[in-house]
């Protein structure tokens, strides 16, 4: 069966899973083998393991919904990452937020500061003024 997970910047996995294990905080967890009846549910906080083999990848996962049809599950996620272990899948996900929380931050002091340099020359310039 096939296994796609997306986010807002684009597919972060797109594979054939022999089956995959999907855990929310909340509700608790379901697992899904090939010819499993069709699937839609939401997740908040959770993970979704994806086992093929003896290979196991795990995904940390940040508000999203799992829909599982006809073999193959579309992931759809806000925020997300990978990794070979959940503890490592969530040390991830974390230090990913923490980057994009700072680059945030970082651009909305810039925006700021612009912002006061405008205002400032408006005011220098005597635009407005008679």
């Amino acid at each position: 069966m096939k296994v796609v997970v997306s986010t807002h910047q684009g597919v972060l996995y797109d594979e054939e899973v022999e089956y995959f294990v999907v855990h929310d905080q909340e509700d608790g967890e379901y697992a899904v083998l090939k010819d499993h009846v069709p699937v839609i549910s939401v997740l908040e906080f959770g993970y979704v393991k994806l086992v093929d083999g003896k290979n196991e990848i795990y995904i940390s996962i940040i508000s999203g919904i799992v829909e599982f049809h006809d073999n193959v599950a579309t992931i759809l996620v806000q925020e997300a990452q990978s990794g070979s272990s959940l503890e490592s899948a969530k040390r991830n996900l974390e230090a990913a937020r923490k980057e994009r929380l700072e680059r945030n931050r970082q651009e909305t002091t810039d925006f700021t500061q612009k912002e006061r340099e405008l205002r400032e020359h408006i005011k220098n310039s005597g635009a407005g003024q008679l």
